[in-house]
């Protein structure tokens, strides 16, 4: 059974959530955004239903710094349905938007909506020169070895490899892999290159041959 995280300040909503979604879902309940980031760095979850008008934290900015380690799909769920905040929502890298009052069957719906997406895009395997991205397990390889890379990382990989020798500005890999291209800078792309490149050298693969940098405008994955 999947788990959700349903992140809500009142407890109302949250057992109401909760009592929507436990018959097809595992429900973890959390009432603010700091204890929704610390519960995701420490357990696996495949949703998070996030409140948007919390104190402390808001949803926006809760969302923002879960896309700085993790790519858990995001539905933001909140009573403000102006157009300029569900923009705002989209762009800190949530991935739907529902808003309050909501209907159960819609909800659930656009759950199982996000997580065919979900399910969709990381289903493929790419194979290269023994090197393997498995969308599907979130497992990296090279002649049999496993490689632990982060989320973002991972993501990178797979965007390469999948469009080998198509060369992509720091500004597209961010848009792309972070989602939001205003609270990310091109450095964190650079040590994020450097980081894949240390452990893929580690496992012996020639990754100085095909991860590549061009200068003064990004990165490829180079065949030759």
């Amino acid at each position: 059974m999947k788990t959700v995280l349903l992140v809500d300040d009142e407890a109302r909503m949250l057992d109401l959530l909760s009592i929507y979604l436990s018959p097809s879902y595992q429900c973890i309940k959390v009432n603010s955004g700091i204890e929704a980031i610390s519960y995701i760095k420490n357990h696996y979850v495949d949703l998070i239903l996030l409140d948007i008008m919390m104190p402390e934290l808001d949803g926006w900015s809760t969302c923002r710094r879960i896309r700085e380690f993790s790519d858990v799909p995001i539905i933001m769920l909140t009573a403000r349905d102006e157009t300029e905040d569900v923009v705002k929502g989209l762009q800190t890298g949530a991935d739907d938007y529902v808003t309050k009052p909501f209907n159960e069957a819609e909800l659930l719906a656009r759950i199982e909506a996000v997580f065919r997406r979900v399910e969709g895009k990381n289903s493929e395997k790419l194979e290269f020169k023994g090197f393997l991205w498995d969308g599907a397990a979130h497992e990296l390889f090279y002649e049999g070895q496993p490689i632990q890379v982060t989320p973002k990382e991972f993501s990178l990989i797979g965007l390469l490899l999948k469009n080998p020798n198509t060369v992509f500005s720091r500004a597209y890999l961010i848009e792309v892999v972070w989602g939001n291209s205003a609270f990310t800078e091109d450095r964190t792309v650079d040590s994020h290159i450097r980081n894949i490149r240390d452990k893929l050298r580690k496992v012996s693969f020639p990754v100085d041959v095909h991860l590549v940098t061009v200068w003064g405008v990004g990165y490829k994955w180079a065949t030759g």
